[in-house]
């Protein structure tokens, strides 16, 4: 009885050396997502490298020492932004260490993440369709869909002036489908006020800035994007001018896939009270006057989540 004791006590540490993930789950430690986590001491965390304010990979920043991140991964030094911090946020609650990756904006919205990442922390805001593949937790903020166009341009003056014209957004985001007449949000009633737009998509929004500063009508006429992002255009170019008025609001959030090794709702929920706790001690809106120059968050904070039903 004695050997067979050992050779069991044995097994469970040679599993253990080879593949810790696994074997934790089978001894009890992680069968959950977040319980996974919290045993590795690190979550990855999905974000674009080029989407000021919102997210920037630093140029010729060194990682940083003594790192659990794997050497394709970014560690916390190696980014700045609005979401970039709120993910570090995240992190500094949970007690681990962040690493960060970059996938295609396109992958990140499909979902069926192949658990290559944890969560994605990419400004990503709530739609049903979105709701198909992705769990959402609070929003961290809410911000405007607005229009940017040339400077020198006097021929657009109001957003049913768009109608007709080329505009471009970034591929598979809500201004695309804004545009073409079938975006659904949780809690708003939209008006679709621009009509068969020409529709020019790009990765993200930043090549569409410098398509429509090259001159008033020569690749582009307008591009839609959210306030922030709009704002940092205007700054970097000095030849873009904001268009009165928003289309609409759109609230981003945290999201994580629906497809996962192991549960997410716990971690789902424990993120839901991490933003919850920063919204109420004012980090959130610290972050958001630092990074937008505005407090976006306010309307994030009293979103009802309870109407998106995520779980039976």
């Amino acid at each position: 009885m004695k050997n067979i004791c050992f050779e069991i006590v044995l097994a469970i540490f040679l599993l253990t050396a080879c593949n810790p993930a696994k074997a934790t789950s089978q001894i009890g430690i992680a069968d959950d997502k977040l319980a996974e986590i919290k045993a590795r001491g690190f979550i990855v965390v999905a974000t674009d490298p080029n989407y000021l304010p919102q997210s920037r990979l630093l140029p010729n920043v060194s990682r940083s020492p003594n790192t659990k991140c794997d050497p394709t991964q970014y560690t916390a030094d190696q980014f700045t932004g609005f979401d970039v911090d709120v993910a570090k946020e995240i992190a500094r609650e949970l007690g681990v260490e962040i690493c960060f990756v970059t996938p295609p904006w396109g992958q990140l919205i499909a979902g069926n993440w192949q658990d290559n990442w944890d969560i994605h922390v990419g400004s990503v805001a709530i739609t049903y369709e979105r709701m198909e593949v992705l769990y959402f937790s609070q929003p961290y903020y809410a911000t405007p869909a607005v229009v940017l166009v040339h400077k020198d341009n006097t021929s657009i003056r109001t957003i049913e002036d768009l109608s007709g014209k080329r505009i471009g957004i970034c591929a598979g985001c809500i201004f695309e489908s804004y545009l073409k007449g079938n975006l659904k949000m949780p809690g708003q009633e939209l008006k679709y006020r621009i009509k068969n737009a020409t529709i020019i998509a790009y990765e993200n929004e930043t090549p569409s800035f410098a398509d429509l500063a090259s001159g008033d009508g020569v690749k582009l006429d307008a591009v839609v994007t959210q306030l922030p992002v709009a704002l940092a255009a205007i700054n970097s170019t000095h030849l873009l001018k904001l268009l009165d008025g928003p289309l609409f609001f759109a609230y981003a959030s945290v999201t994580i896939d629906r497809v996962n090794r192991r549960d997410p709702k716990e971690l789902l929920a424990e993120i839901d009270r991490i933003i919850t706790k920063l919204h109420g001690n004012g980090t959130l809106s610290n972050l958001s006057l630092k990074y937008h120059g505005v407090d976006l968050t306010k309307e994030a904070a009293q979103f009802n989540l309870k109407l998106l039903q995520q779980f039976p």
